[in-house]
């Protein structure tokens, strides 16, 4: 089976048919999806989507582009709405100098939190890095010599050097469709060097859809295509990578309590 480390069902793209998108996605051999968040406030919204289906988890964090709208949002409060059965992660945060649409100062502080939260809870961080390899380099480092937390760099889009430290870091990396582009080829070398027991796949939904259906609305069934184009990257079958990344899931976000 398969799953979807990584979508966005608070959308309403998704949301307003996401029994639909379930059935598409169990049609396809996505059996579970983590629904990630990108603001605390809107939480409970992501709550009541895991309540209602089985097979949906979610995370509780702030994206870096609203870093600096949730700054009052302490270490304590993420860590206690974590508590929650469906809550299986952290995040999503981390650093974005692509769009800048929150201060780099803010996306730092509220990175460092999310972290601290991580490192309390021993819930796996959901990262977003783009355009900030060597500041992301820099905080992983630095934090980790305060304490291990454990990580995932999320719809992996940087360079090599970024892959390699957070790898030896003990953090893991997710695929997403830009891996079936034709201009990842920077990508496509790093999704061939991962260790199998550190990738997973994802789609972020509703972004990114992969080849063939990219430019149409991304969804959790369409996460089959990126884990083909991986085992055709790492010449392994499609079978395979489906049984390591699912296996991969179950180790880091252990919580969930696969039965695999």
């Amino acid at each position: 089976m398969l799953i979807d480390s990584h979508c966005h069902l608070d959308f309403d793209v998704l949301a307003e048919d996401i029994d639909g998108v379930l059935a598409r996605a169990k049609a396809n051999g996505v059996s579970h999806c983590v629904t990630v968040s990108t603001r605390i406030r809107k939480f409970d919204t992501l709550v009541a989507i895991a309540e209602g289906h089985a097979n949906v988890f979610c995370s509780v964090g702030t994206h870096p582009h609203n870093a600096h709208e949730e700054l009052d949002v302490s270490v304590e409060e993420i860590v206690a709405l974590s508590q929650h059965p469906k809550c299986v992660a952290i995040g999503e945060a981390g650093l974005d100098y692509h769009y800048d649409s929150s201060p780099r100062e803010a996306q730092a502080a509220g990175f460092r939190n999310h972290i601290a939260a991580s490192r309390q809870t021993g819930l796996p961080l959901i990262i977003h890095a783009r355009s900030a390899d060597d500041d992301m380099i820099g905080i992983l480092e630095e934090e980790t010599e305060v304490g291990a937390f454990p990580f995932v760099l999320h719809c992996f889009t940087s360079g090599a050097e970024l892959a390699r430290r957070g790898l030896a870091l003990g953090g893991y990396i997710s695929f997403s469709g830009i891996v079936t582009f034709k201009n990842a080829a920077d990508i496509q070398d790093v999704a061939r060097f991962v260790p199998q027991d550190r990738f997973l796949v994802e789609t972020d939904a509703p972004y990114l859809a992969p080849v063939p259906h990219r430019g149409s609305s991304n969804e959790p069934a369409f996460v089959r295509h990126t884990a083909e184009k991986l085992g055709q990257l790492r010449d392994v079958p499609l079978e395979t990578i489906a049984e390591q990344s699912t296996r991969n899931f179950a180790r880091l976000f252990a919580k969930a309590k696969l039965d695999i």
